[in-house]
């Protein structure tokens, strides 16, 4: 039996990136998933047919997961769609960095909006589906940079961070009702958001980084999996690196 048989899945930010290597990965454990991204472009459909084409349902949801009303009515959606939400990963995120003295406040909005009232958002709107349930895992994606702080980074930083104390918080008022909730917090991962780094940059990150190398998307949907799963039945309320041991 696969790891993730039966379960249906929330995703969110998965039509690219480490939230479509989640997406994947959960597909070929045996899991439905639903995701969503700001917009039903051809990321979107590309995303959907490939995750589709491993043998599970799969649908892509176009909502801005900043936007609380939105937020309600795409999970309701994909309630009456799929039937159950077993695993909400809340996965979609943004960068808008820049020095304090320089960052405005557009920037600041913007960053802990998509990053941390997102977070809130998606587990308002699927809490009470867990509750009827009486199970379900909350993964919330944070970084190393929520964990130690990162210069030219403050708003990043702080919407990470947030989502720390949040995950703490929500795996104490619902595991009463069985539903754990888990937070990951990636290093430095080789996605298409790194990929535009000068070289010279990502040289840096790699040299002070003790294995020596970036991280795969892949390796941080493999830890998103565990917690997923009946694996993690005692998990609830912890923080999980995978940083290759760049934050210690």
């Amino acid at each position: 039996m696969k790891l993730l048989e039966g379960k249906t899945a929330i995703i969110t930010g998965a039509s690219r990136g480490i939230g479509k290597a989640i997406a994947l990965y959960f597909a070929g454990e045996g899991c439905n998933v639903a995701f969503t991204d700001l917009f039903a472009d051809e990321n979107m459909k590309n995303t959907e047919s490939e995750i589709a084409a491993i043998g599970v349902k799969a649908k892509g949801f176009a909502s801005n997961a900043s936007n609380y009303a939105d937020t309600q009515e795409v999970v309701k959606q994909i309630v009456e769609e799929f039937g159950r939400v077993d695993v909400l990963v809340n996965n979609a995120g943004i960068t808008k960095d820049g020095a304090l003295k320089r960052m405005t406040e557009e920037q600041w909005d913007a960053v802990i909006n998509v990053n941390l009232k997102s977070v809130f958002n998606f587990t308002k709107a699927v809490q009470p589906v867990m509750w009827k349930q009486g199970e379900g895992s909350i993964i919330n994606m944070s970084s190393v940079v929520g964990v130690s702080g990162n210069k030219n980074q403050a708003n990043y930083s702080a919407s990470k961070a947030g989502i720390l104390g949040f995950t703490k918080s929500v795996a104490k008022e619902l595991g009463a009702r069985n539903i754990r909730c888990n937070a990951i917090a990636p290093g430095f991962i080789l996605t298409e958001m790194t990929a535009v780094l000068p070289e010279e940059i990502k040289k840096q990150w790699e040299e002070a980084i003790p294995l020596r190398r970036g991280g795969l998307p892949e390796e941080v949907a493999k830890v998103t999996a565990f917690l997923a799963s009946d694996l993690s039945s005692y998990v609830s309320g912890q923080v999980i690196n995978v940083c290759g041991a760049m934050s210690t």
